[in-house]
């Protein structure tokens, strides 16, 4: 049981002073202005630190050696480390594989959402980025298990829960979207645009059959081109679609970020990792969907050079954004916590409200991460 009292709160659209934050159960309890304290609850006065909620990451395959195809206990191990990096709340993210092993990776996501962690990151639902892709586009993803999307499959495939689902990713160009896209749309599966050959106008048309998403937008697409705009732009002047961008410093260029966050604004533009198992290890080498992947630096790449994810976190994710694509930090802030929630439908995570999920976290008044507060 804690009270966080003198911080500058991030309130979703700007920061905010004068408010005490109660978190009590791994939850924020109650906001307001001099709370009393109770019985054995202590007082921490940051003395003006900037204080967000936690990050949510809508897009991360694996985390310091534990990937989703591996199943429920690395997804649990994922959600404990993650908490511990100052997310509240992430979708597991699968790659592409036989339908057995999507089952078996799905089925532990469940798990992981019907008995969470005492101390760790909600799992709020999967997002499966397989198999309905296009080969021509596959980046590190395993083409022989592409396949037309088909509800069947889908329902085979989430062990007829599709509530399990709550992102997927497709190529629209694909036989069978629009029936796949529509239906699944009413089910409350939000519906990605990525790893697409796929045309602007055909982006478009996804958005009216219900797409409302583009996957790590400008990699593994068409490009964006002054007579031939592509999935990027499309997706950047369509504003039916929130648009994921990996900040790393390597999958974009510091003015496509900065094109991004001007196109989409803070409150379309959403921060991802795409993070992989060698995220908060040493270089060296791992897998990625069974695929070898040779990590140095910040670099993640198959054999052929290929990228392969990412070994970004959230929390270096909102510092570059600030410091690197020189991004307001209250927008930076937006896109980290409650963009990429919003994305999806999520009321909690991502915000200062009651009955958000803890952590939250705490920051310098120059913007470095001081730790976590739950």
């Amino acid at each position: 049981m804690m009270i966080v009292r003198g911080g500058s709160l991030f309130m979703g659209e700007g920061f905010v002073e004068g408010l005490d934050v109660r978190i009590h159960n791994g939850k924020i309890h109650e906001i307001g202005a001099d709370l009393s304290a109770g019985l054995y609850e202590q007082i921490l006065d940051v003395k003006g630190d900037y204080i967000l909620p936690g990050f949510v990451d809508v897009h991360i395959h694996a985390f310091r050696g534990h990937d989703v195809m591996q199943g429920e206990e690395a997804v649990r191990h994922m959600s404990r480390d993650l908490y511990r990096e100052g997310v509240a709340a992430f979708c597991p993210t699968t790659m592409s594989a036989s339908i057995g092993d999507t089952q078996t990776a799905l089925s532990g996501i469940q798990s992981v959402i019907d008995r969470p962690e005492v101390t760790g990151a909600h799992a709020l639902g999967a997002h499966m980025e397989a198999p309905f892709l296009q080969e021509s586009k596959a980046g590190a993803q395993r083409k022989e298990f592409f396949l037309d999307p088909s509800v069947e499959l889908f329902l085979k495939m989430t062990n007829e829960r599709p509530g399990t689902v709550k992102l997927i990713t497709l190529a629209p160009e694909r036989n069978g979207t629009e029936d796949f896209i529509r239906t699944v749309c009413q089910w409350g599966v939000h519906v990605s645009v990525g790893h697409t050959a796929a045309d602007a106008e055909l982006v478009h048309l996804a958005g009216d059959w219900g797409a409302d998403h583009i996957t790590h937008t400008f990699n593994a697409q068409t490009p964006l081109k002054h007579r031939e705009p592509g999935v990027p732009g499309a997706g950047l002047t369509d504003d039916r679609f929130f648009a994921e961008m990996i900040c790393d410093g390597v999958h974009l260029h510091r003015d496509i970020v900065r094109l991004i966050a001007k196109s989409k604004g803070s409150s379309k533009a959403v921060a991802i990792t795409d993070a992989m198992e060698a995220a908060g290890m040493p270089d060296g080498e791992y897998a990625l969907g069974g695929q070898k992947v040779y990590v140095k630096g910040s670099e993640a790449r198959l054999a052929d050079g290929t990228l392969a994810g990412s070994v970004l976190t959230m929390h270096k994710a909102f510092e570059n954004l600030i410091h690197v694509f020189d991004i307001r930090p209250e927008d930076a802030a937006a896109m980290c916590t409650c963009t990429p929630a919003d994305s999806i439908g999520e009321k909690k995570a991502g915000r200062m409200v009651a009955g958000s999920p803890a952590p939250l976290t705490r920051w310098s008044r120059d913007f470095k991460m001081l730790g976590i507060l739950d």
